[in-house]
């Protein structure tokens, strides 16, 4: 039985990392992003392997337009088994600046946006009986990080969201898994390579992809050392923590 997948921001960094990964293992893929050109090319790529690449274009931080796109993209793939809400940006704004409008766009599009696509694809999930929300927050989520406290808050936002998500869900046989990356070095975020264990992108990719079809509810990546420094970190004096970044 074929097994369809559809990812938000697919059109470079990680998503097109787990798009290229899911299509390795045999899925149909769908994919989402604002950016029509690359999603285009990387569909042509994709279809050589012989599977169903369908392509939709939006963006989440237009959320009123989300759950129509989804709806057309599931209809075109045929079905869907699995959604994975990953567009994201990321932006720095000192507190104090007076201009707070990057902020409200990483809001927008990092919890706006995703919990509108998980929202959409939920839809379906529940009328089925199962299906699997997957939302890619962040170690930020959990260590927040100077200079990028909105990002940081959008993603503990996200995470928070996924957790009610699964306890309201598991009844209607929907499994919802929240990742929290670490640092991964992609075109779209420059100067990652000063931030501490870096990882790329098809490493992220696969840990993820396995994650998932294991049905697990949360996944850190990489988890060595990130497992066992976030612990840590939450008891460190903010001062202390604060010098990691």
């Amino acid at each position: 039985m074929s097994r369809n997948v559809i990812i938000t921001g697919a059109s470079g960094g990680l998503g097109e990392a787990l798009a290229r990964e899911f299509v390795r293992r045999g899925y149909h893929v769908g994919l989402m992003a604002r950016r029509a050109d690359r999603l285009e090319a990387l569909a042509g790529e994709l279809r050589r392997s012989g599977v169903k690449v369908e392509v939709g274009v939006v963006d989440v931080a237009q959320d009123s337009t989300v759950h129509a796109a989804v709806d057309a993209l599931r209809e075109r793939l045929g079905g869907l088994d699995i959604f994975i809400a990953n567009a994201g940006i990321t932006a720095v704004n000192r507190t104090g600046s007076g201009d707070i409008s990057k902020d409200k766009q990483v809001m927008a599009v990092n919890f706006t946006g995703a919990i509108a696509s998980l929202d959409a694809a939920a839809k379906h999930f529940r009328a089925q009986k199962r299906g699997r929300l997957v939302g890619i927050s962040s170690i930020a989520g959990i260590m927040p990080i100077p200079g990028s406290g909105t990002y940081s808050a959008s993603k503990a936002a996200l995470s928070m969201w996924l957790r009610a998500a699964r306890i309201e869900l598991a009844k209607h046989g929907v499994g919802v898994t929240a990742i929290h990356p670490g640092f991964i070095r992609t075109e779209l975020v420059p100067g990652m390579e000063k931030y501490p264990f870096v990882i790329e992108a098809d490493a992220a990719a696969r840990a993820i992809v396995d994650a998932i079809e294991a049905g697990k509810d949360n996944l850190i990546v990489p988890a060595w050392p990130w497992k066992y420094l976030l612990p840590i970190a939450r008891l460190l004096p903010e001062r202390l923590a604060g010098k990691l970044f």
